[in-house]
């Protein structure tokens, strides 16, 4: 590994040494201050997980900022995730530890990301995992994909999510679930599955009874017609001397918070007491010694199939982007499930060991792992996979569009810079009154000083449907869809939250309480640049991308926000428009 300068060596042994800092954690370091040290877990228990969920496609290592706004209420106020910042920091007793500080929070960012540079990246991703799995017992370890694993990227999209199956593969994982792979048609979707080593599960993806009546050509490939199972449900792996059930739980929303026009023939739901009848079914037929649900919820979601749903040890989660540094506990009426989650962008890796005596769990221990590029070397055969998929569109992938003195980033529940972005060019673009853009959570992050790529762009906004529009909305319509979304996220039942972050907005500003029911939590609608109260029967210019009921007819938003960045040429600054928020005194999940 290179020289480290001054400034790195103070970030190293600022973690380098450290006793546990988590419940349930692993001893983070040895004591030997070599880098080469920094992935070794002291030897626990005879069961290995390792767990990663959200790549998006990110191949390369990436520069990600965590969210400065990530709120929680009701049940879920001041807990994890929904505590950001300094108070993250605090809750976990972690500050004045840089590095991770870096990983886990957006303070300093700007800071931390030069001194330490990018995370992730697959090639560093599977020398940590090979590490991991050889130094525990391969025949004691698996790997779980929790999905968002085939989109994300320009080569994902390009090749269908075909270059992501050959990084999983080499990568060896071993059981996966799915939510933004099933954004491609659904043949492309099994036809994906088939080339794909690992299996592929989901226990709440169930074919339409008019496909199975029909015999379609989906519902002929489905892994249960009986049942109606599109997928294999669950799988039982043999580690070691145990046995392990594992079940899988796909996004429950992706069928309305995504085109049902690609998989027409499959539906989606939360399926909490099909859930219950498989882990009973499992329970009393296959006397698994652990049972794990590999899913794709979303944290909050996790966390109340954890409460009503008994008899399940662990949730790897996904969906949200949470790196949550610990395994939390949720009791339910026959004991205790832990909910885990493992950020995004191959920013992290859970690794969860368990000590497994006489068909129970005896004990665990959990280690939530920043895969800091640096510190990691990449294995040769990823890199030269890696290499592969992408030269063929090298040329497109490094043009460069513009510059930036901003950091450029999209993690937050109102907007990011990334967006304002794109709201911006669909304004100016699109000669529009009023932009909207969809909340994704996807998309890595732009540091001042840095040349914006199309690589960087298609980061944002490399999807299957992302035809831009321009129509004429009447205010009332504008405030139905912010009353919608708002409802999306803040719903007070976690059942009812699909995960996603606030629609986009440009041109206007509004007010929200988010705590108010549906219909009562958006007020005070203004244009921007006048001033003016958008009022509920006049018509507004708007201009959109990425519609789900049905396909647009304008231009990919990557060519309007490309067209845009090339007339500007370099972002010197930028004002992100953000809501008055109501009801957020002392709420731990925004930095004011």
């Amino acid at each position: 590994m290179s020289k480290l300068s001054r400034r790195e060596f103070i970030y190293m042994m600022a973690i380098l040494g450290a006793s546990p800092i988590f419940a349930n954690s692993h001893t983070r370091m040895t004591n030997t201050n070599k880098l080469s040290d920094y992935y070794k877990l002291k030897p626990f228990g005879n069961a290995r997980f390792l767990h990663m969920t959200d790549s998006h496609a990110q191949l390369t290592p990436i520069y990600f900022r965590e969210p400065s706004v990530n709120l929680g209420f009701h049940s879920n106020y001041a807990k994890p995730p929904h505590v950001v910042g300094e108070k993250f920091l605090e809750y976990y007793g972690i500050k004045d530890n840089k590095r991770l500080e870096y990983a886990y929070t957006c303070i300093d960012f700007e800071k931390h990301a030069k001194a330490i540079g990018k995370t992730g990246g697959y090639a560093q991703i599977k020398t940590v995992v090979d590490y991991l799995r050889n130094s525990f017992g391969h025949e004691k370890t698996l790997l779980l994909d929790g999905g968002d694993t085939w989109q994300g990227s320009a080569t994902a999209l390009w090749t269908r999510g075909k270059d992501m199956v050959g990084a999983m593969n080499l990568l060896g994982v071993d059981v996966a679930v799915g939510h933004w792979e099933f954004t491609y048609k659904a043949q492309e979707v099994l036809d994906n599955v088939k080339l794909l080593k690992a299996e592929f599960l989901a226990q709440n993806i169930k074919v339409k009874e008019t496909a199975l009546f029909d015999e379609t050509d989906i519902a002929k490939q489905a892994y249960d017609m009986d049942e109606g199972y599109a997928f294999k449900p669950y799988t039982i792996k043999k580690m070691g001397n145990a046995r392990v059930a594992i079940i899988g739980q796909a996004f429950p929303y992706t069928a309305i918070a995504n085109p049902q026009r690609f998989i027409p023939d499959w539906t989606f739901a939360i399926n909490d007491e099909n859930m219950q009848e498989v882990v009973n079914d499992i329970k009393e037929n296959e006397k698994p010694d652990a049972i794990i649900v590999l899913s794709h919820n979303g944290f909050d979601t996790d966390k109340k199939m954890a409460n009503v749903v008994t008899g399940i040890d662990f949730i790897m989660g996904g969906h949200t982007h949470d790196g949550v540094p610990e395994a939390v506990p949720v009791k339910n009426a026959q004991g205790v499930t832990y909910v885990c989650n493992a950020g995004s962008n191959g920013k992290f890796l859970n690794v969860l060991d368990l000590d497994i005596q006489n068909g129970k769990i005896k004990d665990f221990k959990f280690t939530l792992l920043p895969i800091f590029s640096d510190l990691v070397p990449e294995d040769k055969k990823m890199k030269e996979y890696i290499e592969s998929v992408r030269k063929p569109y090298l040329k497109d992938l490094n043009r460069q569009i513009a510059t930036t003195d901003v950091t450029l980033y999209r993690r937050g529940n109102f907007n990011g810079s990334w967006d304002q972005i794109i709201c911006d060019s669909l304004l100016e673009i699109k000669d529009a009154e009023i932009s909207l853009s969809p909340g994704f959570r996807w998309g890595t992050s732009v540091i001042p000083g840095q040349v914006i790529t199309f690589d960087d762009l298609m980061t944002q906004t490399a999807m299957t449907y992302p035809e831009t529009y321009v129509r004429n909305m009447k205010g009332s319509e504008i405030k139905l869809i912010l009353e919608d979304v708002a409802d999306n996220l803040f719903n007070i039942d976690p059942f009812y939250q699909q995960g996603g972050d606030m629609v986009r907005t440009g041109g206007i500003s509004y007010k929200i309480n988010p705590i108010e029911k549906i219909g009562n939590r958006i007020s005070s609608i203004t244009l921007t640049r006048t001033g003016e109260k958008i009022e509920p029967n006049k018509l507004y210019k708007v201009a959109g991308w990425s519609t789900v009921g049905a396909k647009s007819e304008g231009e990919p938003i990557w060519e309007t926000v490309e067209k845009y960045l090339k007339n500007i040429k370099h972002i010197k600054s930028l004002n992100v428009d953000t809501p008055d928020i109501v009801g957020i005194k002392n709420n731990p999940g925004i930095i004011i």
